[in-house]
């Protein structure tokens, strides 16, 4: 049952974090399973405060994820179209790649805010550069989630 549970717990765990890298996989999401699933396996593993500090840096990754968008979104003048623009963009980039991701973010905040603000041609520029780089912050925060939540289970669940 140890070496079931280890097994699977490694494997949500690995995956989980390539789900950070990658688009379509929920990374954090499949670490904080992993993290559940091996406490309810072996249950005087690691505590329930573990598992609670784990699930903060979980929703934290999540509001990191969004809030970045929307945050840079704004911070470069765009409307909440552009904000809107972004996270559809993204959507549609998240099936092809990373880079994808990134600039489906970035034309969907300018194709948005021009659709529905007619604005000029810098403030469009400047709109899809804060929401890519308001999408680099928040897949920088995910990331650092991802390895803090990895970091706690294994100190948790290895030194004890």
């Amino acid at each position: 049952m140890t070496t079931l549970a280890w097994s699977l717990t490694i494997l949500l765990l690995v995956v989980g974090f390539v789900g950070v890298l990658l688009p379509l996989l929920p990374g954090t999401t499949l670490i904080f399973a992993g993290v559940v699933l091996h406490k309810l396996m072996l249950p005087l593993s690691i505590s329930w405060a573990t598992v609670g500090v784990i699930a903060g840096l979980w929703l934290l990754s999540l509001a990191l994820d969004v809030a970045g968008v929307l945050i840079g979104t704004r911070l470069g003048g765009g409307s909440r179209w552009a904000m809107m623009g972004a996270g559809g963009g993204a959507a549609i980039g998240a099936f092809v790649s990373l880079p994808a991701l990134l600039l489906g973010s970035v034309l969907g905040a300018i194709l948005a805010e021009r659709l529905a603000r007619k604005r000029n041609l810098r403030e469009l520029l400047l709109a899809g550069a804060g929401a890519g780089f308001g999408f680099l912050l928040g897949f920088a925060g995910r990331l650092a989630c991802a390895l803090l939540m990895i970091a706690v289970f294994l100190g948790a669940a290895l030194i004890g």
